[in-house]
């Protein structure tokens, strides 16, 4: 799934749960066996790996216990957005079982066309709380029925535009639920909705290796 940089060095890697023991033994491999303490293995060499429970499967205190938790299927709502575009689902397990796509047009920053700073602003401003206000209806119907069943919300996209969702009142249920980890999408679509529940099961390793 992918690297990312950690802030204070280091490196994030997703790992699927159905991976996570051949993980274990591959990270041994490179960096000798390990020893565990918690949540974290440290090889031979130094390295080390803290591993963190995905959205709706902590609280966990040992390595054997992510993996269980983790590999459980569990109800997860999904909540992506960006701009005016906005997706949502339900995923059971690896499965997508309901989901909605919708686009709402909101200009983009730059002012053209003549028009004066202060109009083009204003403009901007009304359609981006459209588009939310949008936004939080899909939500609501889709995701509303179901939030006692969910152990998480798992959000992805601009984090502007999906506070501005979340706001909605009638979300309060929803927003108790987010997961604090803020999926990397691109523009919402339903193969990125789709794509995005691997990277909501996954359970994200923090990896410090010694220089």
């Amino acid at each position: 799934m992918g690297e990312r940089a950690a802030a204070g060095g280091g490196k994030w890697v997703d790992v699927a749960p159905e991976r996570l023991p051949r993980w274990l033994e591959n990270f041994g491999g490179r960096h000798g066996a390990y020893t565990a303490s918690g949540l974290t293995v440290t090889g031979a060499d130094g390295a080390s790996a803290t591993l963190h429970a995905p959205p709706g499967a902590g609280p966990v205190t040992t390595i054997d216990e992510l993996i269980g938790a983790a590999s459980r299927r569990r109800l997860l709502g999904l909540l992506l957005a960006r701009k005016g575009a906005v997706a949502v689902g339900i995923a059971d397990g690896p499965e997508l079982i309901t989901s909605k796509v919708d686009t709402h047009y909101v200009q983009g920053r730059t002012a053209a066309g003549g028009w004066s700073q202060q109009r083009f602003a204003r403009r901007r401003d009304n359609q981006a709380k459209a588009a939310a206000s949008d936004g939080a209806g899909i939500a609501g119907r889709i995701l509303l029925p179901r939030v006692r069943e969910m152990t998480a919300l798992v959000t992805g996209g601009d984090r502007t535009a999906v506070d501005a969702i979340l706001a909605a009142p009638p979300l309060a249920a929803l927003a108790a639920l987010r997961h604090e980890r803020l999926l990397e999408v691109p523009e919402p679509r339903h193969a990125v909705l789709v794509s995005a529940i691997a990277m909501a099961r996954a359970v994200p390793i923090l990896i410090r290796e010694v220089s």
